[in-house]
C-alpha cells in the first residue's frame, strides 16, 4: 500500500465521501511501482466535474490552475493537490496542447489518453493499483511504451518524444520498438517546441544513467534541436589518441563524467567545433587546432538559444574553453588553476579532463591517475594556512601599495606581480616580504 501524505488522503477521502471516484495518478504512482521512491507532486483524477470539485473543497483555498482543462488546485495544509476531472482530449493542432477537452465519467478513457503506459497507472487506498494499459509489466520489464498508437501520441505532443528519451535515460529503460520508430519518424515536430522545454528535457536526459545508449540510438533526434551535432556523427579523427569518431568520443566522455548538468552539458559540447577545425598533417595524423575556441563559440550560441541562466552558461563555457589545457599535479600549476578559476570550477575542469582521457583509446586510460594526484595537491594547498590564490588573499592590499608611493595603474600592476610571485612560490605570502618585494621590483622598474 502506498504511504500517502495526510493532505492527499484528505483529498481522496473527501471526494469519496461526496460520492465521487478519486485516484492518484502520474509520477507518484509510477515511481511507487518502479522502486517505491518518494513523490514530489500529487495529482488526483476524479469523475467530479470542476464545479463539483470546488464545491467539495469550498472550505479550502482553491487555485483555478487550468479550469478549461478540468484542473483545480486545492491547498490542504500548505500542500498543493492538483485535482483534474476525467477527460478526453480533442485535436492538437499545434502538436503540443489540446484544442479542447471533453469531460468523461470513465477512468479508462482518461488513462488511455496519457503518454506512456508507466504514466497511465492509477491508485486509490480503496482499490490499490489500477492498471488498464499494461504499465506495471512495462515498468517491471524496463520498457518505455506509448499508450495506444505511438504515432498519434507524438503527433499530439511533440515534447513526448524527448520525455521518452529522458525516461529511458534516467531509469535505464529501453524504448519499445514501435515507440522508437515513431520517435524517429516524427522527430521534425521538435522544431516547434519551445527552447526552454527542450533544455529541461535534454538536461534530465543527459544526467541519466542510461544516456550513452540513448545518444547512440537517437542521435538523429537530438540533432533536431541541436543541428550543430550533425557533423560530429561518423567524423573519423585519424589520430592515434582516438579509436572513436568525434560523436563516439563525446558519448564516452559524457558516460564517464559525474551526472551533473554543468558537467554533462560541457561534455556534450566540448568537441562540437572539431569538424570545422580538422586538418591532416604530412604524416597523415589528424589535428584540430583551435577547436576549443570554436567549440566555445558554438556552445555559446546553443546555450543562448536554449535560454540557459547566465551562471550555468558561464560555467559550461569555461569548461569547454579550457577543456584541453594541460593539467598535471604540479603545485604551481594547481595554484594557477585555483587563481584563475576558483576551487569549484578547477575541480570541474579536472573532472572533465579525466572523462576526456577515458574517452581516448584504451592505451591512454592509465593517464587518469594524474588527475587524482592533481586533486590531492589541490586538497593540500587548500589546507595550508598561508594559501593565497587571488588578490583578495594577498597579505598586502591597494592601501599598502599606495602608501609606498605607487599610483594609478601601478597599484594593480604591483599587486598582480606580488600575486604572481606567491603563486610561483618565489616568495611566501607574508606582509613584510611582499612590501619589500613590491619596493624592490616596483620602484622605477619594469615589473617582472
Amino acid at each position: 500500500m502506498m504511504i500517502l501524505p495526510p493532505q492527499v488522503n484528505t483529498a481522496i477521502s473527501m471526494l469519496y465521501a461526496a460520492g465521487y471516484e478519486a485516484f492518484l495518478v502520474g509520477g507518484a504512482v509510477r515511481d511507487y511501482v518502479r522502486d517505491n521512491s518518494p513523490a514530489k507532486d500529487w495529482d488526483i483524477t476524479t469523475n467530479a466535474l470542476p464545479a463539483q470539485v470546488e464545491s467539495v473543497f469550498s472550505g479550502y483555498h482553491l487555485i483555478e490552475t487550468g479550469l478549461k482543462h478540468g484542473t483545480v488546485t486545492v491547498m490542504i495544509d500548505h500542500e498543493p493537490i492538483e485535482i483534474t476531472t476525467y477527460r478526453i482530449d480533442g485535436d492538437y493542432s499545434d502538436h503540443r496542447h489540446p484544442d479542447s477537452v471533453h469531460f468523461t465519467r470513465s477512468l479508462k478513457e482518461d488513462l488511455e489518453r496519457r503518454d506512456f503506459t508507466m504514466n497511465a497507472l492509477a491508485y486509490s487506498p480503496q482499490e490499490g493499483i489500477v492498471d488498464l494499459v499494461g504499465g506495471r509489466k512495462d515498468i517491471e520489464d524496463g520498457i518505455v511504451r506509448c499508450v495506444g498508437d505511438p504515432n498519434r501520441r507524438f503527433q499530439e505532443d511533440g515534447l513526448r518524444m524527448l520525455r521518452a528519451l529522458r525516461f529511458a535515460s534516467v531509469y535505464g529503460m529501453a524504448i519499445e520498438a514501435e515507440t522508437a520508430s515513431a520517435i524517429h519518424r516524427n522527430k521534425e515536430l521538435l522544431k516547434g517546441i519551445a527552447a526552454e522545454r527542450i533544455q529541461v528535457e535534454l538536461t534530465k536526459m543527459l544526467c541519466g544513467k542510461g544516456v550513452a545508449k540513448i545518444l547512440e540510438e537517437f542521435a538523429d533526434v537530438i540533432a533536431i534541436p541541436i543541428p550543430e551535432l550533425l557533423p560530429m556523427f561518423h567524423f573519423e579523427q585519424h589520430n592515434p589518441h582516438h579509436d572513436k569518431d568525434v560523436w563516439g568520443h563525446t558519448i564516452a566522455v559524457i558516460d564517464n563524467i559525474a551526472p551533473k548538468p554543468v558537467l554533462r552539458w560541457a561534455a556534450l559540447l566540448h568537441d562540437i567545433g572539431k569538424p570545422q577545425c580538422f586538418s591532416i598533417g604530412e604524416d597523415g595524423i589528424g589535428h584540430f587546432f583551435g577547436h576549443a575556441e570554436k567549440s566555445t563559440a558554438m556552445a555559446e550560441e546553443i546555450l543562448n538559444w536554449m535560454r540557459f541562466d547566465n551562471a550555468g552558461k558561464e560555467r559550461i563555457l569555461r569548461l569547454v574553453r579550457y577543456h584541453d589545457m594541460p593539467i598535471t599535479a604540479d603545485r604551481k600549476l594547481i595554484k594557477r588553476l585555483l587563481s584563475k578559476h576558483g576551487e569549484e570550477a578547477a575541480r570541474q575542469l579536472i573532472e572533465l579532463h579525466r572523462a576526456d582521457t577515458l574517452g581516448l583509446s584504451e592505451s591512454y586510460h592509465s593517464r587518469v591517475d594524474i588527475f587524482e594526484e592533481a586533486n590531492a595537491v589541490m586538497d593540500e594547498l587548500l589546507r595550508e594556512d598561508s594559501s593565497c590564490f587571488t588578490l583578495r588573499d594577498l597579505a598586502i592590499n591597494g592601501n599598502d601599495v599606495m602608501a609606498m608611493g605607487f599610483k594609478g595603474k601601478q597599484i594593480a600592476q604591483v599587486l598582480q606581480s606580488c600575486l604572481d610571485a606567491v603563486l610561483e612560490e618565489r616568495i611566501p605570502n607574508e606582509q613584510a616580504l611582499l612590501r619589500a618585494y613590491a619596493q624592490e621590483h616596483g620602484a622605477n622598474k619594469k615589473m617582472p
